[in-house]
């Protein structure tokens, strides 16, 4: 039988992941992930651990009033407020996109800024200001807040014992920052899923995930490895014309609760 056996939330892209033994579903996918962002202050691009390793030792948890919590060693906790959708407005930049969220205070800069060493600032976007994912996969109307590309990623177990056994040591599903990880199935069957139903909550499978130079960073140090795994192995059989695949991005085609041990249903 096919079970969701984790749940992680990411609340600043790039940051910590937790693990939850529940989460709740809206329009952008697990409420509370990758709602914020790191920028930089004169370019408004986007900050990651693909430049930044040291980001992966951030602590950045949500809390119920949507605001976050920092922490990191040898820093104070800050607390953040959610700022107000429509004031303080800064023009940022991912990916592709180009959008204007709200930017949420000096205080949380100057915290940000002393602990990646250069000027940031801390942004957040709300429902009304999110964007739409990428044309030609989905639907018009699916959004995505601060995520690379889509609302939700999913990863099989076995795919991942796979990656380990052939590299020869188990690598870390952090390592690759998915929001639902599947147990029951065979390796990649995810691959071949279109849509799922987990509990009371249709998914739509819409695109393998092209993976990178970040899932060399070692969650748990911010150390990247030297032997650049797992995606040195990962190139050797899961290279395709549009990237290195190993996960699928998903749409939730409704609101709702996931909890850790539900079965998953295989619907196409």
């Amino acid at each position: 039988m096919l079970r969701l056996s984790a749940l992680y939330r990411f609340p600043l892209k790039s940051g910590k992941g937790e693990s939850l033994p529940l989460a709740t579903l809206d329009k952008l996918g697990l409420v509370g992930d990758r709602r914020w962002m790191l920028v930089d202050e004169a370019s408004g691009r986007f900050l990651t651990q693909r430049a930044d390793p040291k980001m992966s030792q951030l602590s950045a948890l949500w809390n119920v009033a949507g605001g976050l919590t920092l922490n990191a060693e040898g820093f104070e906790a800050l607390e953040v407020a959610v700022p107000d959708a429509d004031t303080d407005l800064r023009g940022v930049t991912i990916w592709r996109d180009t959008l204007r969220v709200p930017d949420a205070g000096d205080a949380a800069a100057d915290w940000l800024s002393r602990f990646v060493e250069k000027p940031v600032r801390l942004v957040h976007v709300p429902l009304q200001r999110a964007r739409t994912t990428e044309s030609g996969y989905g639907r018009d109307d699916d959004q995505v807040a601060f995520a690379d590309g889509y609302p939700l990623l999913l990863i099989g177990q076995a795919s991942l014992d796979d990656i380990s056994h052939k590299i020869g040591r188990p690598m870390d599903m952090l390592r690759f920052r998915p929001n639902l990880v599947i147990e029951g199935s065979e390796a990649f069957a995810e691959d071949g899923w279109k849509r799922i139903r987990i509990g009371d909550v249709e998914f739509r499978v819409v695109k393998s995930c092209s993976r990178c130079i970040l899932t060399t960073v070692d969650p748990h140090t911010g150390v990247r490895d030297e032997q650049r795994e797992p995606l040195a192995t990962l190139m050797t059989y899961r290279k395709q014309e549009n990237g290195t695949m190993f996960g699928q991005n998903l749409v939730n085609e409704g609101n709702g609760v996931l909890e850790v041990g539900m079965p998953v249903t295989i619907l196409e």
